[in-house]
């Protein structure tokens, strides 16, 4: 049948203008670009060519890739750690580069490089990890480069000697990310079920193209109590934010950890001045004593750091603080390297203005004196570190004595004074019996029996250790060094009484601690995520499961049309084959039956046709040639010959037989026609 054409429709298809397609986009974003795209930054294979296409369920690359597959996935596994660990214990960033500077010589953000390190390494392992599977995804088998091979072998190596050298020098960095699952715990459960819901969508695909059941099990089964788990997992989270408003403990007071060092430089009169004016409760420093008998403040054990002895005496720069006398300290300046880009102490600092830059350039070293006067002016906490002078000092057994003389010449109540030196505590529970002593992290009977009170311990020793037996002693804790939000809030859901931190500008601010949740809250969340998952997680399920039971009903419907068309076929060419062999029949209009004189070699295949088997395309006869018309002494009566028997034939020939028909006259019954011959099959 011929296609009927819509005259109006066909105006209106040319009257309208194409859309203008920018050719860029096909050229840029087609299948085969990704396709290429993929297997270059796998396999540097930058040229497009046709992969063969595995079938799921089947290996997806050599054997030597599949050793190598694992050696990913652990690289991938520890840059993740390393980077997880790195980030946990960011309040840790300045005490790690000191300890680099007090070993190399010069100071450098060696925290944040090895941050930046980790943070590459899991980007390169978690980007070959994703290129692996967009590529099975896509069916191409794995061919990982040699470059990449050598790489992932370098970041495990890698990954291994950082882990190392952590465990054998800062075992504490274990137990700050231990601190930190406490706090985050609530939020990795969310993550991970997402995570989780994330990962079953190719896990679902991959089971539902799976033939053998033990397959589909085997891959399925540890993906479910991996799940499980997962949605278990808050039965076993202990977090100290987790608990009712009324039972949350007041803010930690803050002491400023050598002043305010974010704001000025440490151990200056402008960054103890800084720390009062962000409301600090006590002000934390370290003293040393002059050869001259002098107490001043100064951290390190050497000038280099903090002053510009470098410029003023560089022969000396490696000497204790303790062997130089107070007039020649008094001369060093204490601020200018604050102002220097370079030697800024912390990362995370705030540009300072030009007034406070001015102010920290004219900075010098204070003595204890300075410091006692802005306290007793400000009716603040002074706690300290009293550093004992170094052999063939002149006090090298009397130093004790002689800061206590300091103190109580300053006037100072002795209340604000917390006493922090362990040695000759006798001494000074005679001479001055205000002062609160403070002990370190020793037990509660030990602390009972020296009549202490108070504690100051760092935080990474205090939570794994007797937190609770201090609380349940009305023991007053004072934790140390905390400068990160989230670590101040675990300090305060613990009823911490208070910090010493360097950040005392952020943490001033804080009014409610970060992450805290009432239980009813959490398990409402804990709940609601788990639903929520869960109808991902079928809807996911039943859409594959639905797809690829269309596709298999699709295939037998499309297999099933396949076989009925060929037994038809075959059953019609059985059928033909059974028939009788058909008569070839000479028309009136031929040459033999014009002819019938000629020899049979001169008349064989002229004129006849094949009544059975028509040809597909007959050649037409062209008007222009006139018929012959028959003499009147051959017009007979007519005959019923096999010419209309054979009209009822097959449809498929019907149109064969109407073309052949419409090429020659009409043939009428109640007219006289020539009579037919009949030839035998040959």
């Amino acid at each position: 049948m011929f296609k009927k054409v819509n005259r109006i429709e066909h105006k209106r298809n040319k009257t309208e203008k194409p859309k203008k397609l920018n050719p860029w986009i096909p050229r840029i974003f087609n299948h085969q670009c990704y396709v290429t795209f993929l297997t270059g930054c796998y396999s540097c294979l930058w040229k497009f060519r046709q992969w063969e296409k595995t079938k799921v369920g089947f290996c997806c690359c050599t054997w030597k890739e599949q050793l190598f597959c694992p050696c990913l996935v652990i690289s991938f596994v520890l840059s993740l750690m390393l980077l997880f660990l790195w980030i946990e214990t960011s309040n840790e960033y300045f005490n790690f580069d000191w300890v680099t500077f007090l070993g190399r010589g010069y100071w450098f953000f060696w925290s944040i490089f090895i941050l930046s390190l980790a943070g590459i390494l899991t980007a390169y392992s978690s980007l070959l990890l994703l290129l692996g599977f967009l590529l099975l995804w896509e069916g191409i088998e794995l061919y990982l480069h040699l470059c990449h091979k050598i790489l992932v072998l370098l970041v495990i190596l890698l990954c291994v000697i950082l882990m190392f050298i952590i465990c054998k020098f800062w075992k504490e960095r274990w137990l700050v990310a231990g601190l930190s699952l406490q706090i985050f715990a609530p939020y990795v459960h969310l993550v991970s079920i997402t995570v989780m819901v994330i990962l079953f969508w190719p896990v679902a695909f991959y089971v539902a193209h799976l033939e053998r059941e033990g397959l589909q099990v085997a891959v399925g089964l540890p993906f479910l109590l991996i799940l499980l788990s997962v949605y278990l997992m808050p039965l076993g989270i202990y977090s100290p934010c987790i608990q009712e408003k009324e039972n949350l403990g007041p803010k930690p007071t803050i002491f400023g950890h050598r002043g305010a060092p974010m704001l000025g430089p440490e151990n200056t009169m402008m960054s103890f001045e800084k720390a009062v004016e962000h409301g600090a409760h006590g002000l934390e420093t370290d003293i040393h004593l002059s050869y001259d008998h002098v107490p001043f403040l100064m951290h390190d054990f050497d000038l280099r750091r903090t002053t510009n002895i470098g410029e003023v005496q560089p022969e000396s720069a490696f000497e204790n603080p303790a062997f130089f006398s107070w007039d020649f300290l008094s001369t060093l300046n204490a601020g200018k390297w604050f102002v220097k880009p370079e030697l800024r102490p912390f990362y995370n600092m705030k540009p300072l203005s030009e007034a406070d830059k001015e102010r920290a350039r004219n900075q010098s070293i204070p003595t204890l004196a300075d410091l006692l006067t802005l306290a007793e002016k400000e009716r603040k906490f002074v706690i300290f570190d009293l550093h004992r002078p170094p052999p063939k000092h002149p006090l090298r057994h009397t130093f004790i004595r002689q800061v206590v003389r300091v103190i109580l010449a300053s006037k100072i109540e002795q209340h604000l004074i917390f006493w922090l030196p362990t040695h000759d505590r006798q001494y000074v529970r005679s001479v001055a019996p205000g002062f609160q002593h403070v002990g370190r992290l020793v037990s509660v009977k030990t602390l009972a029996k020296n009549n202490i009170s108070i504690i100051n311990v760092d935080y990474k020793k205090l939570f794994p250790n007797g937190l609770r037996d201090y609380k349940a002693a009305n023991i007053h804790i004072n934790v140390y060094t905390v400068n990160e939000p989230w670590l101040f809030s675990l300090a305060w859901c613990s009823r911490i009484n208070s910090v010493t931190t360097d950040n005392i500008g952020l943490l001033s601010q804080l009014n409610h601690p970060h992450f805290f949740m009432t239980p009813k809250f959490y398990m409402f969340m804990w709940l609601l995520a788990d639903i929520i998952s869960v109808l991902f997680i079928v809807a996911i399920f039943c859409f594959h499961w639905r797809r690829e039971t269309k596709k298999e009903k699709l295939f037998e419907t499309s297999s099933t049309r396949t076989d009925t068309q060929s037994g038809i076929e075959n059953e019609e060419d059985l059928h033909i084959a059974m028939k009788p062999p058909a008569r070839v029949v000479e028309g009136p209009w031929t040459l033999a039956a014009l002819h019938p004189a000629l020899p049979k070699s001169g008349k064989q295949h002229q004129g006849h046709f094949n009544v059975a088997a028509p040809s597909k395309k007959p050649l037409p006869i062209k008007n222009a040639v006139t018929p012959l018309k028959p003499g009147k002494h051959e017009i007979q009566s007519p005959m019923p010959t096999t010419i209309f028997e054979l009209t009822q034939a097959p449809t498929r020939q019907a149109t064969s037989e109407a073309t052949f028909q419409t090429t020659l006259p009409t043939l009428k019954v109640d007219k006289p026609t020539m009579p037919s011959i009949e030839v035998p099959y040959s």
